[in-house]
């Protein structure tokens, strides 16, 4: 419990339903379910660090999750489908520093589409946990601005059984294709007039936050730092901390002993191949110094040993470099291959 902000408290409280799915049995059951997260009060609201904020993108497939979060980084980081038809169900990480703050955002391609069979499933919500723990700042929904249907509604059903009913406030709604606006109505107009009843419950649920992005101007820096502006306001209103529950704090545990464990491999290996240097190196100077010579075959003699030297310091200084960037990214590499076992095992026996 060591992990749990000093304002929060956790309330063993397993939101109710019957079991349905895999979505579901996640949300609802055993030692993972999601708790709720209870803050104690306080007569003001201190301002967060903004040094840092972790970003999740969730929604359907085609309603622009990796577009957005190339339009928030300014660049081509994810790859991206203009239809429904995923470019790539993998999760991926990418990391930038936008508007004053450092953001690690995290895609989730095809996480929540219906034909994801139950190992896929597992394999990216391991990853989607791991890449984001020990969790989000914001949920970033994405919507397509267009009719809300029935798929639309239980795709946030998915998403909010995943991630637990108090992660809606953490939730914000982010409508795509906002050039499709058109007699100059904007997102608050469009909200009033064309939403449907079941996006304003979404929308309510998410505590009325919500924004829209035209992804064809990534270069409208305005449409983002108003959206980060939003995203901030939220993240002070939740006390400046991330949302987190008990498959967070689980995997965030875990994910550290596997970052010491690569750390300490890396710093090992290292060593050992130091010590094979030295070894190696050392011989060929003993065999130079060796040789019999004299006259002119001294001075070369003598230039071989500092070349020798000179070589030896260079290999070294490119193990170390090499070390030295597995030591550093130790973390990135624990996220790739680490999903706790205990959570695993309690998936493995359901169905989709």
């Amino acid at each position: 419990m060591a992990n749990i902000p000093p304002k929060l408290q956790v309330r063993t409280e397993p939101e109710g339903g019957p079991e349905k799915d895999l979505y579901t049995h996640i949300a609802e059951h055993g030692e993972y379910a999601p708790r709720k997260l209870v803050r104690s009060s306080s007569s003001e609201i201190e301002q967060p660090n903004m040094s840092l904020r972790t970003m999740v993108l969730v929604g359907k497939t085609g309603t622009g999750k990796s577009s957005s979060g190339n339009t928030i980084l300014g660049r081509k980081a994810f790859k991206s489908a203009t239809s429904s038809t995923s470019v790539t169900g993998e999760c991926r990480k990418e990391a930038g520093e936008v508007s004053g703050r450092k953001i690690i955002m995290v895609d989730t391609p095809g996480l929540f589409d219906t034909d994801l069979s139950e190992e896929e499933l597992k394999e990216e919500l391991s990853k989607c946990i791991n890449m984001t723990a020990p969790g989000p700042h914001a949920i970033i929904l994405t919507i397509e601005l267009g009719p809300f249907t029935k798929e639309d509604l239980q795709t946030v059903k998915k998403i909010r059984n995943v991630f637990g009913k108090e992660a809606d406030k953490y939730t914000i709604i982010l409508f795509t294709h906002g050039d499709e606006l058109k007699g100059g109505m904007g997102i608050d107009g469009y909200v009033k007039r064309r939403a449907n009843d079941e996006l304003r419950q979404v929308i309510q649920q998410c505590g009325k936050r919500y924004h829209v992005f035209d992804n064809t101007k990534m270069n409208d820096r305005l449409q983002v730092v108003d959206f980060l502006d939003k995203v901030e306001e939220m993240v002070v209103r939740n006390g400046g901390e991330c949302y987190t529950n008990s498959v967070y704090q689980d995997v965030e545990k875990r994910l550290r002993q596997k970052e010491e464990e690569l750390r300490k491999h890396h710093k090992k290996n290292l060593e050992e191949q130091k010590l094979k240097l030295e070894s190696k190196f050392r011989e060929e100077k003993r065999k130079l110094e060796n040789l019999k010579v004299s006259g002119e075959e001294k001075e070369r003699k003598s230039k071989e040993l500092e070349l020798l030297e000179e070589r030896k310091k260079r290999v070294m200084t490119e193990y170390e470099r090499y070390y030295d960037e597995k030591i550093t990214e130790s973390r990135q590499e624990a996220e790739q291959t680490v999903f706790p076992e205990t959570v695993l095992k309690e998936m493995a026996n359901l169905s989709i």
